[in-house]
């Protein structure tokens, strides 16, 4: 990708690496249970790697 990034461009690749954040971590006992251990990473939206799957931006 170049170095020089167009705002709009720059703005679209922030919104897709939000979105494959991990959930936070104060939502796996409000959807499981106090007592239920579960990666926050598993009821993320959408889960995509910058290896895996290119964007098409």
């Amino acid at each position: 990708m170049a170095r020089y990034k167009h705002p709009a461009r720059k703005q679209r690749l922030a919104k897709k690496h939000k979105q494959t954040r991990w959930a936070p971590f104060w939502t796996v006992p409000r959807k499981y249970g106090k007592g239920r251990k579960v990666h926050p990473g598993r009821h993320t939206a959408v889960k995509r790697n910058w290896r895996r799957t290119k964007l098409k931006v």
